[in-house]
């Protein structure tokens, strides 16, 4: 698909700039500008697609959809699939998740946005799809779907609106906000696109900087790192493998973009990609400024309990991806 990308690449490195094939820098510089060309034009057409299904949804309406119906179990998995149409990392996440819980939408609902959002989104698919192909991709986007529904069912068991702090108490205590009317819902497509476009590139530009500093690491790890380095720590005859690559994530802090051009240099290094998935998932859905974040909103022990519980679910889905893929 990307074959003319992959010819520029080896063009500039081995003809134009005159590195020798086979060298260690050549195989980092060649990583890196295939990548962050193929990425970008991959992100591009994700996001601009996800822009119009946005321009449809807005998420005040959502909000206003899921706090005032009944919907018998079913909010938790359309939290979760909204989720997947937001382009943002964990702590990107929280004001909405604020927004959320503000606005009356169930503990667990908004637990499962929460969780499903920084995991699978416009950007997580596009890299997904350039670095995995489709099949991997469908698996993961199913499997980050089920684990922000599942998350929220049972932290909503544990019935933790107690645990909410005062502020989030007090705005709960205020009367219900009068709604805005969407201006979108008054324009057509056309008048939409120049929006949409530029939308698409804000959210190009904002995480530029974390997908170049992803690539840039996973070139390095691709021209300097031997064969087999991480396969002796994670490889799957390992049963601590998946738990120790999650816990290990958790106290880093990345979004997809900078993560997953990482991910592809340990699958190529040797490390399962249910291990390796796991650890993605540890480093994007779960981080100490997150937590910080979630500060403003919860007391720690909620905050322990969230944590606790979405750790859980991601090792058990690294297991499962070990035996799927």
């Amino acid at each position: 698909m990307f074959k003319w990308l992959q010819n520029i690449a080896d063009y500039l490195v081995f003809q134009a700039i005159g590195l020798e094939k086979g060298s260690r820098l050549a195989e980092a510089l060649n990583f890196f500008i295939y990548d962050t060309v193929k990425i970008l034009i991959l992100l591009f057409i994700v996001v601009f697609l996800m822009g119009i299904v946005n321009s449809y949804f807005p998420i005040e309406k959502v909000k206003n959809y899921l706090s005032r119906r009944k919907l018998y179990g079913f909010e938790y998995l359309m939290a979760s699939l909204f989720g997947t149409v937001t382009p943002f990392c964990s702590c990107s996440s929280v004001p909405l998740f604020i927004g959320f819980v503000s606005g009356g939408i169930p503990l667990g609902v908004t637990f499962a946005f929460l969780v499903t959002s920084p995991l699978v989104n416009e950007v997580a698919v596009g890299l997904f799809i350039g670095l995995f192909g489709f099949k991997t991709t469908a698996i993961y986007v199913i499997s980050g779907v089920l684990l922000g529904t599942v998350s929220g069912m049972i932290l909503q068991s544990f019935k933790l609106e107690k645990y909410l702090s005062p502020w989030v108490k007090e705005l709960l205590a205020k009367a219900e906000k009068e709604q805005e009317a969407f201006i979108e819902e008054q324009q057509s497509f056309k008048q939409r696109l120049p929006v949409i476009i530029d939308e698409a590139l804000k959210i190009i530009k904002g995480i530029l900087p974390y997908l170049i500093a992803g690539i840039a690491i996973g070139g390095l790890m691709h021209g300097y790192i031997p064969e087999g380095f991480f396969a002796k720590f994670m490889r799957k005859d390992n049963i601590f493998a998946v738990p120790l690559a999650t816990l290990l994530a958790v106290p880093m802090y990345s979004n997809a973009s900078g993560i997953l051009p990482v991910v592809q240099v340990l699958v190529a290094k040797g490390v399962p990609l249910g291990t390796a998935i796991a650890f993605m998932m540890g480093v994007v859905g779960l981080s100490l400024p997150e937590a910080m974040l979630l500060k403003k909103v919860m007391t720690w022990k909620l905050i322990a309990v969230f944590f606790g519980t979405v750790t859980i679910c991601i090792i058990l889905s690294g297991y499962l991806f070990n035996l799927i893929l």
